[in-house]
């Protein structure tokens, strides 16, 4: 194994991963529902209707980027396959990514353009997902098979540990508090004004900043062998791309794993895409409070990702799936359970429990340890379940289906929970549909047995 090369391409994930944590689920997601809510509070009579109308419009904006991913991942996968490169569309997707996340600073709180913020985030999140769906695709060539599960568990803990990292220098350096202080006391660095919310509008060209530099070992590390030296050919990748969705049909293992694995992705992108609207529209948290909330769900995410990538090399991904998506429902069925003011339907104590944190602040403190503890050993074993089913000659196609799995219904989750809410007027029990897609995703793991792919591989 060449360990430089290993480490170049968990350098992807430790700059990418900042995108997550600090734009889509803790730092801007709460600023965005924040202002947001402010401003359809002057159009709406009910700070309810106002922020289900902020989670709703938060929610068409990933559906349409989920769309968008869902019909040109596997067409872009099976296109680089007959050339042979992945590394040239890497570097067209970061640099959207750059663009995207450094846009976000002109999301300003009076008269937010909550459009340009949504499509920022759209564009961001297309980028990142189709320089994944590359990098994703060089995995089977790192090691030889039977390491490949704990690399690709080390890559999600070595990715998550960036996430901390970032969002801990943000918070100390430049996101304000209410107080117009960060959370060491000290004023946002580079004269940023906390008037104008400045420090945590910085937080998108903080993540641009972040992946440019920490992208460098990347490129420098990781190399590939040399393409075909044929152009891309659109019209073979398309054919290519019909007869491997043809013999679906006759793979139930793969065909039962896209299946299972755009469900109980689909739900935790959900579980991600409005973690942090939920906490500052129903438990009513500040952005400052959502990003210490991160740091726990992140430290988790990285523990539990390697941990979990050992357990996939003794016991096999799928064991590693089942346990977290179990975990997963258990999360959603709390979350539903719960407000600011009752667990269950029983009344909490009025009174702080630790410093400011009452009952409902501390479960929903356990529920986002859970979350990134059991979302990162998912998603570190379905990438290894992937790979169990592919080739490497074969990788970057496969994964762009193992993409348009993951975003065929990318839309679902984020309609659902805005249609829920609309119903029942409630955003909390807006997430109980979650539940129903994790346990889709279970039933279909019976099916899967990539053991009996290798002789159609």
């Amino acid at each position: 194994m060449d360990r430089k090369r290993i480490w170049g391409w968990w350098f992807f994930d430790w700059a990418s991963q900042p995108f997550h944590t600090l734009l889509i689920t803790f730092i801007f997601s709460v600023y965005f529902a924040e202002i947001a809510q402010r401003y359809f509070l002057q159009i709406r009579d009910s700070i309810t209707l106002a922020g289900a109308d902020a989670q709703a419009l938060w929610g068409y904006g990933l559906s349409i980027s989920g769309i968008t991913i869902a019909i040109l991942a596997p067409i872009l996968g099976a296109v680089a396959d007959t050339s042979g490169r992945r590394l040239p569309w890497i570097w067209v997707f970061s640099a959207i990514y750059i663009g995207a996340a450094a846009g976000l600073w002109w999301v300003v709180p009076d008269q937010p353009p909550l459009i340009w913020a949504v499509t920022m985030i759209g564009l961001g999140l297309i980028a990142t997902e189709f320089a994944t769906i590359f990098t994703n695709a060089m995995l089977p060539g790192l090691a030889p098979r039977e390491e490949i599960g704990r690399i690709s568990g080390s890559g999600f803990a070595f990715g998550y540990l960036g996430g901390v990292l970032s969002l801990l220098l943000m918070l100390a350096l430049f996101q304000e508090t209410p107080s117009g202080k960060t959370l060491i006391g000290i004023d946002p660095l580079f004269g940023l004004d906390p008037e104008q919310r400045e420090g945590t509008r910085f937080v998108g060209p903080f993540v641009a900043i972040w992946y440019m530099l920490f992208m460098i070992p990347f490129f420098l590390w990781v190399k590939e062998p040399r393409g075909t030296g044929r152009p891309p050919q659109i019209g073979t990748a398309l054919r290519d791309l019909a007869t491997l969705i043809r013999s679906l049909r006759h793979r139930p293992s793969l065909a039962s794993w896209l299946a299972s694995s755009m469900f109980s992705r689909d739900a935790l992108n959900g579980l991600y895409g409005f973690g942090g609207v939920y906490a500052a529209t129903v438990l009513g948290w500040p952005v400052f409070l959502a990003g210490i909330f991160g740091i726990v769900s992140a430290i988790s995410a990285s523990a539990i990702s390697w941990l979990g990538g050992h357990a996939d090399r003794r016991f096999g991904p799928k064991p590693v799936i089942i346990t977290a998506t179990l975990t997963l429902t258990a999360v959603c069925l709390i979350i539903t359970g719960m407000d600011r003011n009752s667990l269950f339907g029983a009344p909490v104590p009025a009174q702080p429990l630790i410093g400011t944190l009452r009952l409902p602040d501390l479960v929903f403190f356990l529920c986002g340890a859970l979350i990134g503890g059991a979302g990162g050993a998912l998603q570190a074993a379905s990438r290894t379940m992937m790979v169990r089913h592919t080739t490497q000659a074969r990788a970057t196609e496969a994964f762009g289906l193992y993409a348009l799995s993951g975003r065929a219904t990318a839309f679902l989750a984020p309609l659902l929970i805005a249609v829920v809410t609309d119903m029942t007027g409630n955003q909390r029990i807006g997430v109980a549909p979650l539940i129903l897609l994790f346990l889709l995703a279970l039933v279909l793991l019976v099916w899967v047995k990539p053991e009996q792919e290798e002789a159609q591989q």
